[in-house]
């Protein structure tokens, strides 16, 4: 039995900064950044792990891809758009000039590539990835050669993503619809098993080796998407855990952080 325990409820951007912890304490991410190669894709989570990568804050805003924000009356202003170039490490140096695709060429087994997701299937080990691009995107040009590499394929999401649906079947269905949802549109979703999926959970396993649950979800006045998480574990491991939830506790929301005006690099 546990010695001791508490609850606590993570916004959708404090959990984004715990899991951006996570993944810099991992022990793959450690050995690429000081031998190997690690290729950090645009997106929300990931802007928070490459400013845990890179010991300092960058414009987070602008190291996105695709944006999904409130649709229909009173919808959010648009972010505006920078190119910002995608960050690729070698041996814990970014590389000027390196995309996260063409960096794949150049992978070798033990080498990673960090990209985010839309969707999440926890109890299945699943994420889906939605796909506008005809080719794929940024994970149909990755995550086969990483497999095939013997590369990690590393997700970072939060469980503000978890979804009802069966991934696969949700393709299926969106394939099904065929030239409709092309007239309509509609991306689809690519559901992958990768080799590690890193939430609220993961992190504070990795951070302060505790054991967390998922209790509840959602919430108001800024709690909107909220995780509330059970804690459990010895009381050093506990009493570590809680001092790191106050640490990330405060974090602002995405739109509203700090804009460094420097690139990542």
């Amino acid at each position: 039995m546990p010695e001791a325990c508490f609850q606590c409820v993570l916004t959708v951007a404090e959990s984004k900064r715990l899991i951006a912890k996570g993944v810099a304490r991992m022990p793959e991410v450690k050995w690429a950044m000081r031998e190997g190669m690690m290729a950090v894709a645009t997106g929300s989570t990931n802007a928070y792990v490459l400013e845990e990568l890179l010991g300092h804050p960058i414009d987070k805003t602008q190291y996105l891809t695709g944006r999904i924000q409130p649709q229909g009356k009173g919808r959010a202003e648009a972010l505006p758009v920078r190119g910002v170039p995608d960050v690729v490490f070698r041996r814990g140096e970014p590389v000027k000039g390196l995309t996260v695709i063409e960096s794949v060429k150049q992978m070798k087994a033990g080498d990673i590539v960090i990209k985010g997701a839309n969707a999440l299937d926890y109890a299945a080990g699943v994420v889906g990835i939605l796909v506008g691009d005809p080719m794929g995107g940024t994970v149909g040009a990755t995550f086969p050669p990483c497999t095939a590499r013997k590369c990690h394929f590393i997700v970072p999401v939060g469980l503000e993503k978890q979804v009802s649906s069966d991934l696969f079947e949700a393709r299926r269905l969106v394939t099904a619809l065929g030239p409709a949802a092309e007239e309509a549109g509609l991306a689809t979703i690519m559901p992958i098993v990768p080799d590690r999926i890193v939430t609220e959970i993961e992190a504070l396993e990795l951070l302060t080796r505790v054991q967390a649950t998922q209790l509840a979800a959602g919430g108001i006045d800024g709690a909107e998407g909220a995780v509330w998480l059970v804690v459990s574990g010895d009381e050093e491991a506990v009493a570590q855990a809680r001092q790191l939830i106050e640490q990330v506790q405060g974090e602002p929301p995405f739109t509203q952080a700090p804009r460094p005006k420097a690139v990542p690099t």
